[in-house]
């Protein structure tokens, strides 16, 4: 379980090359995941279906290429053992490292958590008030090439534009100025149009849509969008902040 659920993380974080530290709060009922982009390009909030009871406390997972190294180590593949290790801080017991251990018991490693004072200086601001979704939907495979084709013609833009018209979704590269170009990303109906276009980091949304798990893209009319990916054993919800509209 342990195990399972830190390659479920890194894999969703580590993976996007955009969230260098994770945040873990552990209770008796619920662990929750939060991590931010260092240029604020990305906020994520993720929920683990089934808590995991070694996680209890507040820590920080640094970083995480290590954490993968260890996860994918191949003397650890049979029979490993990966412990939380405990510690009592200021009469409080928290965990405070991974201990990684083989089968013989002749190869390990210790992977450090951040302390939670560290791990909450670090990231602080990882908050989001909510939004009313104008755009909610699953998207398609297809789509999803589409946007990696167009992105790679366009691989100058560093940004797209989303905007609505004719009851689509459409996303533009460039502009009249440049090498241009669009397509209809999704349909939508007349009460889901955008008043206004927005503008988001394609590689940071690509990175997100090529996560392994179940989609579902939410878009709204402030200025926000998010991507939640159900892995199967977390719920990961991405924000991204537009950059911005016109």
């Amino acid at each position: 379980m342990i195990k399972d659920t830190l390659q479920d993380i890194v894999a969703h974080t580590h993976s996007l090359g955009i969230l260098p530290t994770v945040k873990v709060t552990g209770t008796a009922t619920s662990t929750s995941i939060e991590s931010i982009a260092e240029d604020k390009s990305v906020i994520l909030h993720a929920t683990v279906h089934k808590p995991v009871a070694e996680f209890d406390g507040v820590f920080g997972l640094p970083n995480l290429d290590k954490l993968n190294i260890h996860l994918k180590c191949p003397e650890y593949r049979e029979d490993g053992k990966i412990e939380v290790v405990r510690e009592v801080r200021d009469e409080v017991e928290i965990p405070t490292s991974l201990h990684f251990e083989n089968a013989a018991g002749d190869f390990s490693n210790d992977y450090r958590f951040m302390s939670t004072a560290v791990i909450n200086e670090k990231i602080k601001n990882v908050s989001f008030n909510g939004a009313q979704w104008k755009i909610s939907f699953e998207p398609s495979i297809a789509s999803i090439t589409r946007l990696k084709y167009q992105s790679t013609a366009h691989s100058q833009e560093p940004v797209l534009e989303v905007s609505t018209k004719n009851d689509n979704l459409i996303f533009s590269f460039g502009d009249a100025s440049t090498h241009a170009g669009s397509f209809v990303f999704h349909t939508v109906t007349v009460t889901e149009a955008l008043k206004y276009t927005w503008t988001w980091p394609v590689h940071q949304i690509i990175q997100i849509l090529g996560l392994a798990g179940t989609k579902t893209m939410n878009i709204s009319d402030v200025g926000a969008m998010q991507i939640i990916v159900d892995s199967g054993i977390a719920v990961y919800k991405y924000i991204l902040p537009a950059l911005s509209s016109k």
